[in-house]
């Protein structure tokens, strides 16, 4: 039996509130933690199959052009080897950017340094290694002199949807105070822990793929259509992810690989990049060239805002960084021009990097916010107060709910802020700047189409079913949490049971869209299921209260059962509210940095960030979250920065000895307030996204902290040492 729910009309009904078991939002520890600590969750790579070839991929050492011939037998003699596979869909680029897209690279063509053009299996994971290493192909190379790769000179396409509103330039020219700046931000990689991985097997009518995989229910469509297979002849297994950060939204040229060799073969096959390949061969999240522009009266509140980027794609990749996603909506002045350009070079592709547009767009707003506190003379704080638009500025929807202004208060406070007057160079110890800074965070709210089914068994236990996938952001743990509440029942009775298509399509896990679509789904489920336990217990659906297996002061689970299965499939699906409000979370971050005077190194001493997204439907997960976002701002401001050869493209520092993350002594303790709210227009449980709006705005805070510690006002993402002490006044 299957449930439908088509959200058209805010859900007022706040149907979690009312319920008894009392375990959603609370801080419960995840049910898969144990088997991933103690290394017992298999991952990808590590699923036991029986007679498994390994295989390696060759890449192209080369920026454009094509291969013109491969000579397998320069290895099939040597040790272990079985086979070369050179099928031309291990030429063709699996879209990065979006999942759903087909590749669009033609055959044979090479359009990056780096692609994979072949796949050497053999018995062992070494003896495949070895041999890709000694494969021998020829190719036509195109003159680098011909091959655009510098996003600044190379040819740009403006994109479709830009917003103009007004007389941006006028009300710049009139403005008491105004602001033109232009931020640059280098490529990130997503560097997930777990490498890509597959293994692929054939039966010669089924093909079977252990894969790290974030969105099952678009990759099944998207690994049948290059195979040239209905999908009822796919089945994709990705019960654990090591992380995902958008680099596993599509598939990849792994899962392509392995399955080929599988069905060539006829035997299982995997597949697993190295470190290296990951860098050089999956995607990157794009440099930015972003100018702003902001026009203020003499109290501080806008007339013009101007947000203008460039960033960059291979040709024929339709995927654009979204940098003004948030600058849509987030402050007011009527005088507005948003445009993005892409311009198209031959680097590997460019897609989404966890936070996708605000987690570089949001940073270069909010320091050309804090430049404009300062012309203005006002708290940080308080000019974004003032700043905040009754309504969506451009379009006129109104805001489902929003909490920018109590997170900017509480938040605030909590941190200890000082609203008094605001000059670089104040506090001192020994040889060390010290500085606090602030910014806004926003992420747009998105839902997704969802299916979960809900089986309730006769000895009172429920079971979850759908292929959602967890990349570590807790989805067993509030899919649970969810069920659990619906049915009166402790987390130790619902098993949750992910990442497989044999199951209900789920919404996959990206764009901070999963808990609450997925949450929905199980919702819209569970309330069936409480309809039939209503009625059997002979009570309205209002009146029952379940709690602890049982109707509270009533008859048991089990006896209300008496031996029956009870099975809904719920199918949630976002409608014409989607048009009818602006959606989005909302935060502020706080930081206090130290900049040493001599060597202008930057060391973070703490950081604070207070966010409202609605429901928090379990405050562990949540939390870990918030603060995985801000660790990933502090890289954002510090350290993070894909380098590539400007002579042929390729990734200079791929690896992470060289890219350089956040490590321990890199992040100081930080502190999450979470401003809890309910919007029923978010979704049938009042729950908004949280995993990426923990880094949308946080390096802004690190670097406005610099500023007001020593002075520097670097203009560049990350601030390096080389670059605080060149911006360093004298």
């Amino acid at each position: 039996m299957s449930a439908h729910l088509k959200q058209d009309e805010p859900d007022t009904r706040n149907v979690l509130d009312g319920m008894e078991q009392g375990i959603i939002g609370q801080p419960l520890a995840r049910p898969d933690g144990l088997a991933k600590v103690t290394g017992t969750a298999p991952y990808a790579a590590e699923y036991p199959v029986a007679d498994c070839l390994e295989g390696v991929l060759v890449t192209a050492p080369f920026t454009r052009g094509e291969i013109t011939a491969i000579d397998k037998a320069s290895v099939l003699s040597m040790p272990g080897v079985v086979a070369v596979i050179d099928d031309e869909r291990l030429t063709a680029r699996a879209a990065q950017g979006t999942a759903g897209e087909a590749p669009e690279q033609p055959a044979r063509e090479v359009g990056y340094f780096g692609q994979p053009i072949a796949l050497v299996v053999a018995q062992s994971f070494e003896q495949a290694r070895d041999a890709a290493k000694h494969l021998t192909f020829d190719y036509r190379a195109d003159d680098l002199d011909d091959v655009p790769l510098d996003p600044e000179t190379a040819g740009a396409e403006p994109q479709d949807g830009a917003t103009r509103q007004g007389d941006l330039a006028q009300a710049m020219s009139a403005a008491a105070h105004s602001v033109d700046v232009t931020y640059t931000t280098e490529g990130h990689n997503s560097a997930a822990m777990e490498p890509h991985a597959a293994i692929a097997q054939w039966d010669g009518t089924k093909l079977t793929v252990h894969a790290s995989l974030q969105m099952l229910n678009y990759n099944i469509a998207e690994l049948a259509d290059a195979l040239g297979l209905q999908e009822e002849q796919v089945r994709l297994i990705s019960r654990y992810v090591g992380g995902g950060f958008g680099s596993k939204l599509g598939i990849s040229e792994e899962t392509v690989a392995a399955s080929i060799a599988a069905m060539e073969l006829e035997r299982p096959v995997r597949v697993v990049l190295s470190r290296q390949q990951v860098f050089q061969t999956i995607m990157r999240r794009s440099e930015t060239k972003q100018r702003l522009r902001l026009s203020a009266d003499k109290d501080g509140h806008l007339t013009g805002f101007g947000h203008e980027a460039r960033v960059s794609q291979l040709p024929g990749e339709t995927f654009a960084e979204p940098v003004l996603q948030s600058s849509e909506f987030l402050y007011a002045g009527e005088n507005r021009l948003l445009q993005l350009e892409v311009a198209r070079i031959h680097r590997m592709t460019a897609g989404s990097v966890r936070a996708p547009g605000e987690a570089v767009g949001m940073p270069a707003l909010e320091s050309a916010m804090d430049m404009l506190a300062q012309q203005v003379g006002i708290d940080p704080v308080e000019l974004r107060l003032r700043n905040i638009p009754e309504r969506h500025p451009s379009e006129g929807l109104p805001y489902s709910s929003r909490k920018l202004a109590e997170c900017l208060e509480q938040g605030a406070k909590a941190f200890g802020w000082d609203s008094g007057a605001r000059q670089p160079r104040q506090h001192r110890d020994g040889e060390w700047w010290i500085g606090t800074g602030m910014a806004s965070a926003a992420r747009v709210h998105n839902v997704a189409e969802a299916r979960a089914r809900v089986t309730l068994k006769p000895d009172g236990t429920a079971l979850v079913e759908t292929d959602m996938t967890d990349i570590g952001t807790g989805t067993y743990s509030i899919v649970g949490q969810v069920a659990g509440e619906m049915l009166g029942l402790p987390m130790d009775q619902v098993l949750v049971e992910l990442g497989d298509t044999e199951f209900p399509r789920g919404p996959g896990s990206g764009g901070s869209w999963g808990a609450s679509s997925i949450g929905s789904a199980v919702f819209v489920a569970c309330e069936e299921l409480r309809a039939k336990l209503a009625s059997k217990a002979g009570v309205s659906t209002d009146e029952l209260k379940l709690k602890d297996g049982g109707v509270v002061g009533g008859a048991t689970l089990v006896e209300l059962l008496d031996g029956e299965e009870l099975s809904f499939e719920g199918h949630y699906e976002p409608g014409d509210i989607a048009d009818d409000y602006t959606a989005s979370g909302y935060g502020a971050f706080f930081a206090q940095v130290r900049v040493n005077r001599f060597t202008g190194e930057t060391r973070v001493d703490r950081m604070l960030g207070a966010f409202g997204f609605g429901r928090v439907l379990n405050a562990k997960t949540a939390r870990s979250q918030c603060l995985g976002g801000i660790v990933w701002s502090i890289g954002t401001a510090l350290t993070e920065s894909l380098l590539f050869d400007p002579v042929d493209g390729h990734v200079v520092n791929c690896d992470l000895a060289e890219y350089h993350v956040p490590v321990h002594r890199d992040v100081p303790d930080l502190e999450v307030i979470m401003v809890e709210e309910r919007d029923p227009a978010a979704s049938p449980i009042q729950a908004k996204g949280i995993g990426e709006l923990g880094m949308c705005g946080g390096a802004a805070a690190i670097g406005n902290a610099i500023y007001n510690a020593c002075g520097a006002r670097v203009l560049s993402f990350p601030m390096t040492p080389d670059k605080v002490i060149a911006a360093m006044p004298d």
